[in-house]
C-alpha cells in the first residue's frame, strides 16, 4: 500500500471501527436472510448502513470538513429492511422500508439534489459547515403500502427491482419516471433479489426454497427448487456468468454456471464445498455470503458454532479456473459483547484490494482491509 492519501483513508476506517456508532434494535430483520444492511458507494469511500428501524447512517471517509456521519431519517422511512447505492447515479441511495422505497441524494451549495416532479421533498437531519446535506428526492410507493423487503439496482442504474414478502409479484421501477411495472408469475413470498453485473440475468428467491433465474431481454424465467432449505444469500461473480447461493439447511454452497450466452437460460448447478465450516466451527448452516468484485475473496457467516468460533465471519480465497474452489484464509471476530454479523459488504472499487465492512450486533461497524500479497 502506497501514498499518504491511501494511508489516511485506511486510518479513518480503522479508527471508526473501534467506536460503537449505532445501537441496533433491528436484529429482528430476518437475520438468516441477507437483507443488504450495509452498502459501499461504487466510486468513492462512502458507506451506508442500517442503524435502527427508521434510520440510516452515511459515512464519507473522503470528506475533509469533518468526521461526523450523516443520519438519514424521515417520517416516510419506517421499518427499514435493505439499502443499496444507485450505480452511475451520483450519490444516490435507495432504502427499502414500510410502504415503499426512499431515494436519498447528496446536495451541495450550487449543486442541489433534484427532486422528481410530483414527489415530496424533505431534508436529512444533519447539515455541516461545508453546506453538504442529504435530500429525500423521491418515495416510490409500493402497492397497498406493503413492506418492501428486497431491492436490487440494474447495473446501469436505470431500473430498480423491489419485492415484498407479502406480495405475489416483484416490481421493476423506471426511477427517473417514478413508474413501477409489476411482474406477476405467482411469486409470493419473495425474500431476495439480485441483478447480475452485466444486467443480462436476474435472480429472485422465495421463502419456500424455490428460486428463479430470469433473462432480462424478454423477462422469461426458469424455476429451480432446493431440498436444502430456503435461500439465505446469493452473489454474482464479476462477469455475471456464475451465481453463488447459500441455503438455510446446507453447509455447502451451490454455484450455477450459465453454459451459453444471454438470453439463454441453459445452466448447470455444481456444489462448492466449505469443509472447514463443519470441521472447525461446528456450525449448523450458512447464513450470509459476499463475494468481492475481483472474484478472489468470499466472506461467509454461519449459524451456531462452538464457543471458539461462534459469531465469526470466515474469509476464503476463491479460484474460478474452470470451476469454483474456495480455500480458507481465516476468521474475523467482531468487537463488543457476544458480537454476531448482522450484515457485511465489500468495497469493490478499492484499488489496493478488497475492503470488507461488517455491521455487528454489538453496535460496531468495522472495515477490514483484505489486502494480501502473493
Amino acid at each position: 500500500m502506497r501514498g499518504k492519501g491511501l494511508m489516511k483513508s485506511l486510518q479513518y476506517l480503522v479508527n471508526d471501527s473501534i467506536k460503537r456508532i449505532f445501537y441496533p434494535n433491528c436484529v429482528h430483520l430476518l437475520p438468516e436472510i441477507d437483507l443488504q444492511g450495509v452498502s459501499w458507494y461504487q466510486h468513492r469511500h462512502i458507506i451506508a448502513f442500517i442503524a435502527g428501524p427508521n434510520q440510516v447512517i452515511v459515512r464519507d471517509y473522503e470528506d475533509s470538513e469533518g468526521k461526523d456521519a450523516y443520519v438519514l431519517s424521515n417520517g416516510a422511512q419506517q421499518d427499514i429492511r435493505a439499502l443499496e447505492w444507485r450505480p452511475n447515479g451520483g450519490k444516490s441511495l435507495s432504502v427499502a422500508c414500510k410502504g415503499g422505497i426512499c431515494i436519498w441524494a447528496a446536495s451541495y451549495p450550487g449543486n442541489p439534489a433534484t427532486v422528481r416532479p410530483g414527489a415530496a421533498s424533505s431534508l436529512g437531519t444533519l447539515t455541516r459547515g461545508s453546506g453538504g446535506r442529504w435530500t429525500l428526492v423521491d418515495f416510490l410507493r409500493s402497492h397497498s403500502d406493503e413492506q418492501t423487503s428486497a431491492i436490487s439496482w440494474s447495473p446501469d442504474g436505470r431500473y430498480l427491482a423491489s419485492a415484498s414478502c407479502d406480495s405475489s409479484s416483484f416490481t421493476i421501477w423506471d426511477v427517473s419516471q417514478g413508474l413501477g411495472t409489476p411482474i406477476r408469475r405467482g411469486l409470493g413470498g419473495i425474500s431476495l433479489l439480485k441483478w447480475s453485473p452485466t444486467g443480462d440475468y436476474f435472480f429472485a428467491a422465495k421463502f419456500d426454497g424455490t428460486f428463479y433465474l430470469w433473462e432480462t431481454n424478454t423477462w422469461t424465467s426458469e424455476p429451480w427448487s432446493s431440498t436444502s432449505g430456503f435461500v439465505t444469500g446469493a452473489t454474482w461473480d464479476p462477469d455475471g456468468h456464475i451465481i453463488l447461493i447459500a441455503f438455510s439447511g446446507s453447509l455447502t454452497l451451490a454455484s450455477i454456471h450459465f453454459s451459453s450466452k444471454p438470453p439463454s437460460l441453459d445452466a448447470h448447478l455444481l456444489p462448492v464445498e466449505l469443509p472447514e465450516i463443519t470441521t472447525m466451527t461446528g456450525s449448523e448452516g450458512i447464513e450470509k455470503i459476499a463475494w468481492d468484485a475481483s472474484g478472489e475473496r468470499l466472506a461467509v457467516s454461519y449459524k451456531g458454532g462452538d464457543d471458539n468460533y461462534k459469531g465469526l465471519v470466515a474469509i476464503y480465497d476463491v479460484r474460478r479456473t474452470p470451476l469454483i474452489s474456495a480455500s480458507l484464509v481465516g476468521f474475523i471476530r467482531g468487537p463488543g459483547e457476544n458480537p454476531k454479523p448482522i450484515a457485511f459488504s465489500f468495497h469493490d472499487k478499492f484499488k489496493q484490494g478488497p475492503l470488507l465492512s461488517v455491521c455487528w450486533s454489538s453496535g460496531f461497524c468495522c472495515t477490514y482491509p483484505l489486502i494480501f500479497h502473493s
